[in-house]
This record gives structure tokens, sequence and C-alpha cells, in this order.
């Protein structure tokens, strides 16, 4: 049974809100004014029709909306969207107590996603290659997909050949691609236990269809071309399945505010630092000690900066700095920082920030919610907020990357 419902607001993850007696109903696809007919149960409703659209709706870009859980907000005007994303960082500061300057969004193109990870399992129809449908283990199998770099999209058919060829399994599994400078690179995970006769089969596809590597659940299987990424003005070659931001622009927009932040600098720290997509753009200009819990992405920084051309020096430690931040008497040593940490943010690591005196830093971060308080934390310790900037890296999803900019004055010695 469907009811008629008002939409007051999109909620925290694009749907749309309905106030009603019993709580805020959430229906996904639906805009602020709209009114609608939706079925509910408990706080979720489906929506059944619009019967007053918004003015803000628009047609959306791809086949499968509504239907693939990979996107919530392509039925949204493209400028309401990026406004929407900057109100999410926007609030999150204000419930740290900051009236902060905000910037606009930095907008993330069609098309544009080096990095994808889709569902994969068997059937008695065939390989299902695609995304979960929203709040579901259900496979939705895609015949295009708007946000990836055309490569991926283009790569469709044959990643369900090599789906059934890795697949050893009867549950649903993973294939995370990234369309690198030498080529697709693909990580299987979870799909069960190769033999040698599948090794071969694959190793054979892959050098065919002239992927880069394939491996499986870390174990490379195959690399004909290494795989190579560039930051910068420097190539790296990123470990099998390890972090690597998702889209190649929006990594340069964040770098490029990191690295104007810090061009005073001389001697700078990049905690968090994955495989080097700030400190071996930074090392341009200034000396860089790169810290990283991750062995295999160290590694490929360390590669990266020996074989870069015209970098200042370049020192990495293996650390955990959730177990064993960099302390404030460690911190004296540099005049710049920038950390870019997991969604949990870096609390104890920003504890030990606050107390330094490092006069500038850059926070990046991928959850506005941690962000800001982590740079409660920071301001609390004597740093000035100067600008925070968000960044629309996942297209037509609630997710929004920040970068704020700090300074403090720096005590004399």
């Amino acid at each position: 049974m469907s009811t008629r419902f008002q939409i007051s607001r999109l909620g925290a993850q694009g749907d749309g809100v309905a106030d009603t007696p019993e709580g805020p109903l959430f229906i996904p696809f639906t805009l602020p004014g709209e009114t609608v007919t939706a079925a509910r149960e408990k706080d979720r409703g489906t929506l059944m029709a619009v019967l007053e659209a918004s003015k803000l709706r628009v047609e959306p870009a791809c086949r499968h909306f509504t239907e693939c859980g990979g996107c919530a907000l392509q039925h949204l005007e493209p400028q309401a969207y990026l406004d929407w994303k900057r109100d999410k960082v926007v609030q999150a500061l204000k419930s740290r107590g900051f009236d902060a300057d905000v910037a606009a969004t930095v907008a993330c193109a069609a098309h544009s996603r080096r990095r994808a990870t889709f569902s994969a399992r068997r059937t008695e129809a065939g390989m299902l290659v695609g995304y979960n449908r929203a709040h579901s283990h259900h496979i939705i199998d895609i015949e295009e997909c708007p946000i990836v770099e055309p490569q991926i999209e283009a790569a469709l058919p044959m990643l369900r050949q090599l789906a059934a060829l890795i697949c050893h399994t009867t549950q649903a599994f993973h294939l995370t691609v990234t369309h690198t400078d030498s080529g697709l690179d693909i990580a299987a995970h979870d799909a069960g236990k190769l033999e040698d006769k599948a090794r071969m089969a694959i190793s054979t596809f892959a050098i065919r269809e002239g992927l880069a590597r394939v491996s499986v659940d870390g174990e490379t299987i195959v690399e004909p071309k290494k795989p190579v990424v560039t930051f910068g003005e420097v190539s790296v070659a990123p470990p099998s399945g390890g972090f690597l931001q998702a889209v190649a622009s929006a990594e340069a927009a964040m770098a490029d505010l990191v690295s104007e932040h810090l061009r005073k600098s001389k001697k700078v720290a990049d905690l968090f630092a994955g495989a080097g997509a700030f400190a071996l753009r930074l090392a341009a200009k200034s000396e860089v000690h790169a810290v990283e819990g991750d062995a295999a992405a160290l590694a490929a920084l360390d590669r990266g900066f020996r074989f870069g051309a015209g970098l200042k020096r370049v020192v990495v430690e293996k650390r955990d700095l959730f177990r064993r931040p960099l302390t404030f008497k460690e911190l004296a040593a540099y005049d710049g920082l920038v950390f870019d940490p997991p969604r949990a943010g870096a609390e104890d690591q920003c504890k030990q920030i606050a107390k330094s005196d490092v006069p500038f830093v850059a926070a990046v971060s991928c959850n506005p919610a941690t962000l800001a308080r982590d740079l409660r934390i920071l301001v609390d310790g004597g740093y000035t907020l100067k600008r925070v900037t968000p960044v629309d890296q996942f297209l037509w999803s609630p997710h929004v990357e920040a970068v704020a900019l700090l300074e403090k004055p720096r005590k004399r010695r």
C-alpha cells in the first residue's frame, strides 16, 4: 500500500526525507519540494510515483540508475548537487563549532573514475558483473557505467569472461579494476582457490587482452606489463589492490591545494602517505618524510622516488600511526605537514600535531565528520583554520572529500 508524502530535504546519504508523525522517512530518488507516493517499511520508503516534481529534477545519465546501488543522485541538477556536497562539509564543521570559509565544491566529470570495484557471481545464466542493489546483496548486471573511464566501461564484456575464469566459488566476489598508464590492472578478492589449469587460462587470456596485471587475493597471477600511474611527474607502480585516489583529476586538485599551502616548507612530513600521491609531488620543492603503515604502498613510493628525476630527498618510514603517532617532539623537525588518513580520521595523531609548532598543516579527508573532529583538536591547540575545499571525487554518491588548510605561528627558538 502506498501513501502520499512531502519531501522536505535530502538526507546524509542522498535520500529524500519526509517528516512524518512516526519520525523521518527516507525515500531514495526523491528531491526536496516533491510530492510522492511511496510504500513504507519502518523508516524507509520505496518510491512508487512522483506526483509533483522538483524544478531541480533532471534526466539521469544511466539506464541502471535506481536499480544499481552505485549512484544516489543522478536525478539532481548539477549545481544543486555540488551545493549539497558543500553543505555536508559546512554542517559537519558547524557541529564542532566552526563557522569556516568553505569554498565551492571542486566538480568531478562523468567518465573520470580510473578505479572501480565490481561485484561478480556465477549464475546458471552466466557471469554477473556489476554493482549491488542498494541495501542488498543482489547484483545488478550492468551494460554501462557513466562514472568510470571509457576504457573500463568498454571492458565490461571482457571482465565477464575473465571473471568466469577466476571464479571458483558459489558466492559473490569482487573485481577491483584500475585503468593505469600501461593498461588495466585487475585484482580479484574472495573468488576461491585457483588450480594450475585456471592460472594458465587466466595468464593466456590476460596476455591476449593486453591487460597489465591480474591478481587474486593479493597474489599476482600474471603481469605482462608493470601497472604504472603518475603522481605529478613521477611514475609509480602501485601494489595490487592497494589504495589509489579514484579520480586522477580529483587527486591533482587536492595535491595542488596541499602543494600551494606548503610551498614555503623546506621539510615536510606526509602522514598516511600511501604510494606517494602527495609526497612525490611535494618532493619537487621540499624534502619529505613519508610515513605509511602499508609496506607494499611504501615500497612503491620509495621506488618511484628512486627512479624519479629532479626530486629533493624522500625518506620513508613504515609505521602504524594509529598505534604510534609521530610525537610533537618528532614533528619539531618539520615546517610543513600533510595527513590523509582513512575514514576513521587521525584523532591521536592530531593531538600530537596540536602540541607541535609546525607552521603549515594540510588535512585531507574522505569523511567530513571525522575531519571536523580532528580540526577541532588542531584549532584548540592553537591552529587557525584558513580554508576548507570540498572535492567531489565520487560522482553522484553521498561521499565527499575535503582539504583543510591550517596555520600556526612558529615559536622562536
